[in-house]
């Protein structure tokens, strides 16, 4: 009792309840999409989708109803504990419908299944997605689709009652980077242009896949998984189902825009595309991506001769983007490439795409952080007393942000290191679970060896912890880490 009256008096719990309770009532209302899918298909799995809707409309309304706090300011501690509640919330609350329904998973398969798709890692632990259900299937992509702008972004867009509670907080948290550009004054309206930009985005997608040989409903479960870097497909063969070079330059196209930063596509959509293009983040990524597919061209090139204009450009430019957004689409005769090809793809998993977009990884503006901070280290060796700024798109950086990023790699290498190390305790061989530890740390799903096709057969213990790396990742570390601060729980 004393414990609950101290965290009171730290936290505002029953305005954070009363946010849950917002929270679960909209999760209930996007599972309308998968209940009219199932409607509409004849599908059983309908009615798992109906019990959860009407179990979150009693759960969220019973907690309004009787939780009536008499402050509604959240602030800072509050907006960060809320962050992280929300992605576990909308994953815990997420299980029912894969429990109850023809998927017919246990409770942590079901939770893995959850955080991977919140997340956007696109790590699956079911072996045969063609057998699921349409409801069940589009269920999958939506929560990638409701990850990939971040849960936090629609939030705080659809409800305005955070924008003076906590909402600057909840939404620097959970938008990834360096720092957060606010786009309109108000919290809620720079939310709300996010989520307009991100669905035309979304629109425009299902409409040139449908245009091509994919029907309806595989274009709208793509548009949702593609955009949101997210990777779950229809198909057992993903994108490669289709065998069309059409599908594979459009999904290319996207995959490239879901790594681009909001910031950078919202200034297009006003007509500033010289100031857009001028983003030195954004000129970074079209080079990496440039070089390295160039690279891998040439690599396949001197291995295997000229084997096809599909294998030697499609298929390697695909891949990078796919890689360096951690969307996670693969090629289908990625692991018949030459070996020399991998550390090039490590490099993309790793680096990530822009800060801000919907992409995993440490982000590519971290590391032009790092390379400006250390020649500027090599330079202070041989003039001493001269002042070197670091300046990205003419901005001088402090050293607290300066700090702070350094911090962040470190932790993130710590991270993927000591996730890898628990893996490994758990039955995994080293190989693989370092590489699955990096995989869902960076929020790609790529899997090798035992995780090629699927993560069912890993130890149950291996599962939870990877669950926690994807939730890791994609809030960033600190937001996660920082819970585990003592000083955080105290004033």
């Amino acid at each position: 009792m004393r414990l609950l009256r101290r965290s009171s008096r730290n936290f505002n719990v029953l305005e954070l309840l009363r946010m849950i309770a917002f929270l679960i009532l909209m999760e209930g209302g996007f599972m309308l999409v998968p209940l009219l899918t199932g409607i509409i298909y004849g599908e059983s799995d309908a009615m798992a989708f109906g019990i959860t809707i009407v179990l979150a409309l009693v759960i969220g309304l019973g907690i309004l109803t009787f939780v009536k706090p008499r402050n509604r300011y959240l602030g800072k501690r509050d907006g960060i504990l809320l962050t992280a509640l929300v992605w576990i919330v909308f994953s815990a609350f997420s299980i029912i419908p894969f429990m109850i329904s023809s998927a017919n998973l246990n409770f942590v398969d079901a939770f893995f299944e959850s955080m991977s798709g919140f997340t956007t890692t696109g790590a699956s632990v079911i072996p045969d997605i063609e057998s699921l259900s349409n409801s069940i299937k589009i269920w999958r992509c939506m929560m990638q689709w409701i990850g990939g702008i971040g849960i936090v972004i629609f939030t705080v867009a659809l409800l305005p009652m955070f924008n003076s509670s906590g909402g600057m907080q909840m939404y620097s948290a959970e938008l990834s980077g360096i720092t957060i550009d606010k786009l309109q004054p108000r919290i809620n309206q720079t939310a709300l242009r996010l989520c307009l930009i991100y669905i035309v985005l979304t629109l425009a997608l299902c409409l040139l896949l449908w245009i091509g040989p994919m029907n309806l409903f595989d274009s709208i479960c793509h548009a949702f998984s593609t955009v949101s870097t997210g990777g779950s497909s229809t198909r057992n063969a993903s994108i490669g189902a289709w065998n069309s070079d059409y599908v594979r330059l459009i999904v290319i196209l996207f995959m490239f825009l879901g790594g681009v930063s909001f910031v950078v596509m919202y200034r297009v959509s006003l007509g500033k595309t010289r100031q857009a293009l001028r983003d030195e983040n954004f000129r970074t990524y079209i080079g990496v991506i440039v070089v390295i597919t160039l690279l891998i061209t040439l690599v396949l090139i001197f291995s295997h001769g000229f084997i096809g204009f599909r294998q030697i450009v499609i298929d390697p430019l695909f891949q990078v983007v796919s890689l360096i957004t951690s969307t996670g689409y693969t090629v289908s005769n990625l692991y018949s490439w030459n070996e020399d090809i991998f550390p090039l793809l490590m490099i993309l998993m790793f680096s990530g795409a822009c800060a801000g977009s919907t992409s995993g990884g440490a982000k590519i503006d971290r590391f032009i952080f790092l390379w400006k901070n250390s020649r500027n280290e090599l330079h202070r060796i041989v003039h001493p007393n001269r002042y070197y700024p670091l300046t990205i798109n003419g901005n001088v950086k402090s050293p607290e942000v300066i700090d702070r990023v350094t911090s962040f790699l470190w932790f993130y290498i710590g991270m993927v290191v000591l996730g890898g190390v628990l893996l490994s305790i758990f039955g995994m061989t080293v190989g693989d679970a370092f590489f699955s530890s990096f995989s869902c740390m960076g929020n790609i799903g790529v899997g090798i060896g035992s995780t090629l096709n699927t993560y069912a057969t890993i130890p149950t213990a291996a599962k939870l912890t990877l669950s926690l790396l994807m939730l890791v990742g994609r809030l960033e570390i600190f937001t996660i880490l920082i819970l585990f601060s003592r000083s955080f729980w105290h004033k």
